[in-house]
């Protein structure tokens, strides 16, 4: 039927840009009217052109399309859906809709969809996410309701991110410190207080391909101590600042001393090193609670490029926030000798 021949649509990377449009009739028919009408005021008709009637409220396919191909970059629409997902579950009005663990499992959901469109994205011939893997979640989403089996795939949830309106992000406040300056272009710098800790397993080792698992030790910051619930957040990115994997986050930090903030906790890539893109880096935003602002901030960033992946220890500068993924406009956050230090694993057969 309609929702199979959705899955089938994405079986093909050059059906990547009809990815979003593809899933939302699946979604409509899988889960409580609420969240997908919501869905579908929201993210839908705001991204559709004016041809397609405002007031619209039947599921056409054409609307859909319209929509799809409408001021969302091609290789983001499959992760922008998975936050939407994620997002509309955790609303205020649907909190009558759905148990926690419901909403547990459509954060699974969205982790799977940011796994498929990442294989959708992929020039490898190899997908590591399948259209036989996505088909699984088929009687999961239909039955939302009262599903309780086992998720059949070992990922996490999908965190919960702040999404900006535009001009939003304008308006957030800038810190004063001189070590905080904003800088460069690209992530927002604040989200939602919630509790850190994504971290994905490692994967299967295949014959001549290499993982890589990174611990994260330690960074300097001159104002360490007074960091509230420090985490770090991590990601692979394109050239372009896409993401080349599901982004992780790490617990809390263990402790903090003097000007360091002590992790040490390992972080397992989630693709192997000879399938990332030419001009991939992998990004480390530390993060921290502001309780007067009441939000988690981004307070520096750090990245690591492909020709930086060796075996051992390995420090990187700081650089001022806001996240800049597609490393054009860079400022060291300080001069002094305050670096993230990381201890490089690398597991191959």
């Amino acid at each position: 039927g309609p929702v199979l021949s959705s899955f089938h649509r994405l079986a093909d990377p050059r059906s990547a840009a009809s990815s979003l449009s593809c899933f939302f009739p699946l979604l409509r028919v899988a889960a409580p009217r609420l969240l997908w009408e919501s869905l579908w005021n929201t993210r839908v008709r705001g991204l559709a052109p004016r041809t397609v009637p405002a007031s619209s409220r039947g599921w056409d396919r054409r609307a859909l399309l319209a929509a799809d191909r409408g001021g969302v970059p091609r290789k983001q629409r499959g992760g922008r859906l998975a936050r939407h997902l994620q997002k509309e579950a955790q609303a205020q009005h649907n909190n009558s809709e759905f148990t926690e663990e419901q909403k547990k499992t459509i954060g699974k959901i969205a982790t799977c969809l940011e796994l498929r469109s990442a294989a959708l994205q992929s020039t490898q011939s190899q997908e590591e996410f399948k259209l036989e893997d996505l088909k699984k979640l088929e009687p999961i989403l239909k039955n939302i309701l009262t599903y309780n089996k086992e998720f059949p795939f070992d990922v996490q949830p999908v965190p919960l991110r702040r999404i900006l309106a535009p001009g939003e992000e304008e308006n957030l406040e800038i810190e004063d410190d001189e070590d905080e300056g904003g800088a460069g272009a690209g992530a927002p710098d604040s989200f939602p207080a919630r509790v850190p800790g994504t971290l994905l397993p490692r994967l299967p080792s295949e014959p001549g391909m290499t993982l890589l698992t990174i611990r994260i030790e330690k960074i300097g910051l001159k104002d360490a101590g007074q960091c509230i619930d420090p985490y770090i957040t991590v990601s692979v990115k394109d050239l372009n600042g896409i993401d080349l994997t599901p982004v992780q986050d790490t617990p809390v930090a263990s402790r903090k001393e003097d000007t360091y903030v002590h992790f040490n906790v390992d972080i397992e890539l989630q693709k192997h090193v000879e399938k990332l893109t030419k001009g991939a880096a992998i990004f480390f935003e530390f993060k921290h609670y502001k309780p007067k602002k009441r939000f988690t901030s981004t307070k520096c960033f750090a990245f690591m490029e492909m020709d930086e992946i060796r075996p051992g220890p390995i420090v990187i500068e700081l650089y001022k926030k806001p996240t800049d993924f597609k490393r054009k406009k860079l400022q060291l956050l300080t001069k002094k000798p305050l670096y993230l230090h990381l201890h490089q694993t690398l597991h191959k057969e």
